[in-house]
């Protein structure tokens, strides 16, 4: 792509310089007040327990230049980043940026996000139950089908909200093609890998660290200046977690189950409590996994109905379920009718629930964590209503909700405590 160079001149880019692990862990060096935690083996980062559903946003840095206006924001491997104003226009790729741009308020920045058109119903039948709060999806571009530099340009953004050592990976990218697009159209600031605790490529491992899902939103907030929002909602996340974890059975009580999505032939299964953001809705709730002991190449692997049937959960959670991508209707039906996927206890006795996305974000999250305690453990935290497909998240009486819709949609609106 031919670069203008009077267009990238004097332009807001001036504004926001980048300092960070754009060219490899190396980097880092000459960024002040930056410190990097190697990840080693994959248990490090964040603030290292072992649930991952610890909400402080210890460790979080943000800071003021009150004579030049700037602040600052951090995160791995990217490190520390100054910015002169708010970002206004926004690149993300996963779902749970723009569920965390949603929540500070910053929705309509977002310029592009991973298949609009599942995750902004997906987003929006979450937001139908707070009053004020909903999400511009329709015509945003997805990165996915043009991960290209000219593409990056094209969109001209304030801030990536994209990990550099997940951008590498893909086809024509390199950690040079990250420092230009990151010194010629805007800083990347993100991190991919503590979804899943995997490990990162080779020239950004030594600068990698693993955040929960909430350190991670954090971070962002720091970017949109909206601490106070961030603390907010951090609040009722934690008074949620915190309210599950004391009525849960004991450990024998608590049935077992499975997260999978049902493809042609067998299950595409995941862990439920093993460490990373893409599990930040099962874990707190600590089920009974049979597939715990399996290993994967990663958090999912390919599980037969043999397999399953030897598992034979008591519950079956649907993954993408209440997403515009699957009809339960149909997995329940397929279920039903086949040969083994009939015997299956959850199939019999009705438990095959549908669930929401594991690029979860902040309100997302509230969300899926009240869906699966209810899926789980009806007899403690009430009955699930059931998810009907192509219907918005189910009204839930309020004596009922395990946190407060009008409270939440206060935060997310700009409403006053």
């Amino acid at each position: 792509m031919e670069r203008d160079a009077d267009r990238l001149a004097g332009t807001r880019r001036d504004a926001i310089r980048y300092c960070g692990a754009v060219a490899g862990a190396g980097l880092l060096a000459g960024c002040s007040g930056t410190e990097s935690t190697p990840s080693g083996s994959g248990s490090g980062g964040g603030n290292g327990l072992a649930d991952g559903d610890d909400s402080s946003g210890e460790g979080d840095s943000s800071g003021e230049d009150d004579d030049a206006g700037s602040y600052t924001a951090s995160i791995a491997p990217v490190g520390e980043v100054e910015f002169d104003s708010v970002p206004e226009n926004v690149f993300t790729m996963y779902n749970q940026y723009a569920d965390m741009l949603v929540a500070l308020g910053h929705g309509d920045a977002v310029n592009s996000m991973f298949v609009p058109e599942m995750g902004g119903p997906t987003m929006n039948n979450y937001y139908e139950r707070l009053d004020g709060v909903s999400f511009d999806w329709e015509g945003l571009p997805n990165p996915y089908e043009n991960f290209t530099k000219e593409f990056f340009y094209d969109l001209d953004s304030d801030v990536h909200l994209l990990d550099p050592a997940w951008a590498v990976t893909q086809d024509n990218w390199g950690v040079d093609d990250v420092a230009d697009v990151s010194e010629s159209v805007g800083p990347f600031f993100g991190n991919f890998y503590s979804g899943t605790h995997a490990s990162p490529t080779e020239a950004y491992a030594d600068a990698y660290e693993y955040y929960t899902l909430w350190e991670l939103f954090g971070r962002v907030a720091d970017v949109f200046r909206e601490r106070e929002r961030y603390e907010r909602l951090r609040s009722v996340h934690e008074d949620l977690v915190a309210s599950i974890r004391a009525d849960l059975p004991p450990e024998d009580e608590r049935p077992t189950a499975v997260r999978v999505t049902l493809g042609d032939g067998q299950f595409w299964a995941y862990h439920l409590n093993r460490p990373g953001f893409w599990l930040a809705d099962t874990r707190p709730l600590a089920a009974d996994d049979p597939f715990e002991d399996d290993v994967w190449d990663g958090l999912w692997g390919g599980v037969g109905y043999e397999r399953m049937l030897e598992a034979d959960p008591d519950v079956i959670l649907h993954l993408w379920g209440a997403t515009p991508r699957y009809e339960m209707a149909s997995v329940r039906e397929r279920l039903r009718s086949h040969s083994v996927g009939s015997e299956l206890t959850a199939v019999q006795d009705d438990r095959v629930y549908a669930q929401g996305m594991r690029y979860q974000g902040p309100i997302m999250n509230l969300f899926q964590i009240e869906m699966t305690a209810k899926q789980l453990y009806p007899e403690v935290f009430g009955e699930w209503p059931g998810y009907e497909d192509g219907q918005p998240y189910p009204e839930i009486p309020a004596d009922e909700r395990l946190f407060d819709r009008d409270e939440v949609a206060s935060i997310v609106t700009g409403g006053t405590e």
